[in-house]
C-alpha cells in the first residue's frame, strides 16, 4: 500500500471540506479551492481527517492513490497557509516593480515585460527591485506563474544574468581564454 496514500490528512480548525462524489471543495481563511478527482478513488471524511482509499492493487490505482491524497493535502495547506515562490533577478539594470497588481520586468529587452496575474488568487510582491515573490492558495498556479516569469529571461551560465529561483544553483561555465 502507498505510504503517502494511506496517511490521513488532518483538517485544521477553520477549514470546511465538502465531498460530493469525486468532487472535493476546501474552504478556509485564505479562500476556497475545488477539484475533481478520479471516481475510482474513495474519498471519505472521518472525524477531523480525510482518508483516501483505492479499490484494487492495480498499477493505475496505486499511482492515483498517492496523487489524490497529495492534491487534497495541498488544497488544505493552500487555504490555511498558502504557497509562495521566490525569484531573484541578476544583471546590470535588471529590475522588477509593481504596476497595480501587475508585475513589470526590465530584463534587457527593448520594452519592459508586463505580467498580469492569472487570477485574483495570485499576488506579486517586490520587496527589493531584484527580488519577486509569487504568492497564492493554488500550488499549481503559483508554480506555473513563477516558471513563466523565469522563462522570460532564464539565467545564462557565463555571468549568471537572468531570473532564477532563490534556491536554484546555476552551473557556471568558464568563458573564453586568451
Amino acid at each position: 500500500m502507498s505510504r503517502i496514500g494511506k496517511a490521513p490528512i488532518p483538517i485544521p480548525g477553520g477549514v470546511e471540506i465538502k465531498i460530493d462524489g469525486s468532487e472535493v471543495t476546501v474552504s478556509g481563511p485564505k479562500g476556497s479551492l475545488s477539484a475533481g478527482f478520479s471516481s475510482e478513488m474513495e474519498i471519505a471524511q472521518e472525524e477531523k481527517q480525510i482518508l483516501v482509499r483505492r479499490p484494487t492493487d492495480q498499477a493505475q490505482h496505486r499511482s492515483l492513490h498517492g496523487l489524490t491524497r497529495t492534491l487534497i493535502a495541498n488544497m488544505v495547506r493552500g487555504v490555511t497557509e498558502g504557497f509562495e515562490r521566490r525569484l531573484e533577478i541578476n544583471g546590470v539594470g535588471y529590475r522588477a516593480q509593481l504596476k497595480g497588481s501587475d508585475l513589470e520586468l526590465t530584463v534587457g529587452y527593448s520594452h519592459p515585460v508586463l505580467i498580469t496575474p492569472a487570477g485574483k488568487e495570485i499576488i506579486f510582491e517586490v520587496p527589493k527591485p531584484t527580488q519577486v515573490i509569487v504568492r497564492g492558495i493554488d500550488k499549481q498556479a503559483v508554480g506555473q506563474i513563477a516558471a513563466e516569469i523565469r522563462a522570460i529571461r532564464p539565467p545564462e551560465p557565463y555571468k549568471g544574468k537572468g531570473i532564477k529561483y532563490e534556491e536554484e544553483q546555476i552551473r557556471r561555465k568558464v568563458g573564453k581564454r586568451a
